[in-house]
């Protein structure tokens, strides 16, 4: 092979980021553009590099090192990289490197000022950035300058803030290449960025202009406010004219120094509106064809534009693929069901197949397009209503979007109006025997499916599954389980909603519901206080368990004394909650039965701080409140006028609701068990796979969709680069935040309270479990790091019915995402824990250990000094 250690700007593409890395190949594609103008240039490429780093002294030994440094410990990683920096700039470079680069730089021009610009082969691409990790410098004259200052920019894909960056994206340092990018310098009258799609809003129809005099460092550096500029659809629909006190100029001999602007031309714009018009058009260019918005570096130079970088905005969350041009509305999936991460390929495909409604991926979460439920008024004021009760974020963001005129087209109603969500309580008697028959037809359908998919493998197995999803389907559509489900929500809402008015009490529903029976939920938390009650009294068991590491720990129990008897009821736990895990609804999660150490912890905290008994003594403390409280409103209500009637139709209400309340998890707990057994049997074909040396793991095919995998399991080939390019995806997406309501232009729409009534500093949120408590907060992102004391107050991004454990011994829960009728709301009102759910960014806005007072009848929780 051929080392060719410098390359034409003009010569390079896309295709060549491997060569002179992400912003060499983005200028060169964007140079053969037509009507873009790049500054002349050559990239001295990785083949250089790598002869370079051959050269430096004990490298290998020093990357191997920084692998293994504990990404905590910076003050280490800082000085092991500055190691490495000094020992790629001592190497000389080679003769025929150094010819190399000298003769590219003659092309350019005897004496030529020029940028020295980095260009990783792990930069400017569509999944990171990179932005700012590497080093640029600008006017360097002279050949031995120009020279040295590559080597500095070989040297710094080791700067401390890159090193960092690499680890957070879960990239290899030796995996990166380092490129450098030479051109020609221009001296600009302005200079600064556009961004084609809106960085904030994520509004793809929107492009972002930020302009200031001379070079465009003062801006990237935040020297200077820029004057900034929105435009969209060719119009400048805002503009805020900065005042710019300082300038970058280039120095003749090389180098920059800062410069103070004229008073009397401070506060002028850096350009006219017609050249800003000009520009986006132009970016709008450069978009079309890389295919994604991008974030541009401009000069301005004799009222031409010059493009000196160009990489995609990484920060923007992906937009479902309608394909048809129309204007769509989605809301989140994931925040009703109450897991706001990524899900992988084949979680995705699995909840799209089994589902009610169909979904819409981006970013590898799901969506559902609401868009004609909003554009027909009846189906509108459904919706709204529906939304409303459960997460009003979500509903105010959609009156946002219906705000803005004719984004969303106006409808006749194609049919009569069904009921609104909260009126009339669904047909069906007060009896607990349809709950009894329900729990038992989903029981006899999940033997037969366990029973009959053992006997399936191959392609037969999928065919199999095909079927089982539309029974699945059926099961979740049934329509006296819609008519339990509906019964209990409704009774919620009547008795809140008339109590309030009767009696002026907020949410009494909350007291209502304690220790409801047959939910399946806030049992799986209590089962848990039984296990810690079998192994409390075994120290040896305790002990054994504060160092569990393998998940075969179980079967390693009876070795220790009392360790039977610890073993038997982690089994029985397993065998009835085993499916459960968090982000369940994403069938490549780890399952409790497959990792059984997550449950470790959980078990400690209850032996820790927690009493024997306290199952059935917590179970029937809640039951005598809800009595208590039955009694005391019934009572109440008889004192009113008309008191009698009213009180006869609470009662009515208050059976209704605990009647069916607990089976709102029921179909949930169904769902996820089936997953179990279809994951079973496709991890069972990816074993098949990996014997064939079709695949190297058996967890690659979470990379495949289900029709991708069964046609890997039919023809025996895989697209190992697709699996690759999903990996890297799925790493990406994990650093999006997905927004409650997305729009077809790419705009998230977080929406807000608009409530008057919380105080200064508190955090508003929806109040799903009533209370008051003060604590201490406990920031927890990880269920498997959770440490809790008595008392505590849980903050955390989310719950699904995997956190029901921890919820018997903490005083409080706080949650980004969530409604009034999610899983962790409706156990929460069981326990009888005060909630609030649906505080954007409490996980930030809460430090970890800060004392917080919850005010979860009210919507708030303050932060206290």
């Amino acid at each position: 092979m051929i080392e060719q250690y410098v390359c034409d700007l003009h010569e390079v593409g896309d295709a060549q980021v491997a060569t002179v890395g992400g912003k060499g190949a983005h200028l060169g594609a964007s140079s053969r553009i037509d009507g873009i103008r790049v500054p002349a240039g050559f990239c001295v490429t990785t083949d250089a590099f790598r002869r370079i780093m051959v050269e430096a002294p004990s490298i290998d030994d020093r990357l191997d090192r920084l692998s293994r440094l504990d990404p905590d410990d910076r003050e280490a990683s800082r000085a092991l990289s500055a190691e490495i920096r000094r020992a790629i700039e001592a190497v000389v470079l080679p003769d025929d490197v150094a010819a190399a680069i000298i003769r590219a730089l003659a092309r350019l021009g005897a004496g030529v000022a020029c940028a020295v610009r980095s260009s990783a082969t792990a930069e400017d691409l569509p999944t990171a950035s990179f932005a700012g990790q590497q080093d640029t410098y600008l006017n360097v004259v002279g050949q031995e300058a120009i020279l040295q200052h590559v080597s500095r920019c070989w040297a710094s894909l080791f700067t401390e803030r890159a090193v960092a960056y690499r680890r957070r994206n879960g990239i290899d340092h030796r995996t990166v290449q380092m490129a450098v990018v030479v051109q020609k310098m221009v001296f600009p009258q302005a200079a600064g960025v556009l961004f084609t799609a809106d960085p904030v809003t994520h509004n793809r129809k929107v492009a972002v202009v930020e302009a200031s005099f001379g070079l465009g460092e003062a801006l990237v550096s935040g020297l200077v406010n820029a004057d900034a500029y929105r435009v969209r659809d060719g119009e400048i629909i805002a503009r805020a004219i900065a005042a710019k006190r300082l300038t970058i100029h280039a120095l003749p001999a090389g180098g920059t120094r800062e410069q103070a602007i004229d008073t009397e031309r401070q506060e002028q714009p850096a350009l006219t509106d017609a050249q800003v018009v000009r520009l986006v058009r132009l970016g709008r260019r450069i978009e079309a064809h890389f295919g994604h918005p991008q974030d541009i570096e401009w000069c301005l130079v004799d009222d031409d534009f010059q493009i000196v970088q160009s990489r995609p905005i990484t920060t923007l969350f992906p937009i479902p693929e309608a394909g048809d041009g129309a204007n769509h509305v989605y809301v989140s999936v994931g925040h009703q069901q109450m897991m706001t991460d990524p899900m992988k390929p084949l979680g995705i495909s699995m909840w799209q197949l089994t589902a009610m409604a169909p979904m819409h991926e981006a970013g590898g979460r799901l969506f559902v397009d609401v868009t004609g439920r909003l554009a027909a008024p009846a189906g509108r004021a459904g919706l709204l209503e529906m939304v409303g009760r459960s997460d009003p974020l979500i509903r105010d963001a959609l009156e946002t979007v219906l705000g803005r005129g004719d984004f969303v087209p106006s409808l006749p109603d194609q049919g009569p109006a069904g009921p609104p969500a909260g009126g009339a309580p669904a047909p069906i008697e007060n009896d607990p025997a349809i709950v009894t028959e329900l729990v038992e037809r989903s029981q006899a359908a999940l033997a037969t499916l366990r029973r009959d998919i053992r006997t399936k493998s191959g392609p037969a197995l999928f065919d199999f599954l095909l079927e089982a999803f539309e029974e699945h389907k059926r099961g979740l559509a049934d329509p006296l389980s819609m008519q339990a489900i509906m019964a209990g929500m409704e009774a919620t809402w009547w008795l809140n909603d008339r109590l309030y008015e009767w009696l002026g009490e907020k949410n009494v529903a909350d007291t209502l519901t304690l220790s409801a029976p047959d939910n399946v939920t806030s049992e799986m938390g209590l089962a848990l206080l039984d296990v810690a009650d079998v192994i409390r009294p075994h120290p040896e068991v305790v002990a054994f368990l504060r160092e569990v590491e393998d998940e075969g720990f179980v079967d390693e129990l009876p070795r220790i004394p009392g360790g039977r008897e610890a073993r038997d009821a982690i089994r029985a736990y397993l065998d009835r909650y085993g499916m459960r895990c968090a982000g369940e609804i994403d069938i490549t999660r780890p399952r409790w039965s497959e990792r059984p150490t997550t449950l470790v912890p959980l078990i400690l905290d209850n032996v820790r701080n927690l009493e024997p008994g306290a199952r059935t003594r917590r179970f029937a403390q809640r039951r005598q409140r809800a009595a208590r409280k039955e009694q005391e409103v019934l009572e109440r209500l008889r004192a009113l006028p008309d008191g009698q009637r009213k009180a006869a139709e609470t009662k009515r209400m208050i059976d209704r609701v605990r009647t069916f309340i607990g089976y709102r998890e029921y179909p949930k707990y169904v769902i996820v068990s089936r997953y179990l057994s279809y994951k079973q049997a496709l991890l069972r074909e990816a074993e098949r796979l990996v014997r064939a040396h079709v695949l190297p793991e058996q967890e690659d095919i979470f990379y495949l969709t289900f029709q991708e995998l069964h046609d890997v399991v039919r023809t025996h080939e895989v697209d190992d680069q697709l699996i690759q390019r999903r990996k890297d995806a799925f790493r990406s997406y994990r650093t999006l935040t997905p927004p409650r309501v997305l729009t077809s232009e790419g705009e998230g729409i977080a929406g807000a309270y608009r409530r008057e009534d919380v105080p200064a500093g508190a955090l508003a949120g929806l109040p799903v479990s009533g209370g008051t408590v003060e604590g201490r907060a406990r920031v927890v992102l990880d269920l498997a790091e959770a440490d809790l004391e008595p008392g505590d107050i849980l903050v955390t991004a989310y719950t699904d019915p995997s956190w029901s454990p921890l919820f018997v011994a903490i005083a409080g829960l706080v949650t980004e995402v969530g409604g009034l009728m999610t899983h962790g709301a409706v156990v929460a009102r069981e326990y009888g824990l005060p909630a609030l759910v649906g505080v954007e960014r409490a996980t930030r806005l809460i430090r970890n250990g800060q004392r917080v007072r919850l005010h979860a009848t009210d919507g708030y929780v303050e932060l206290l000094p």
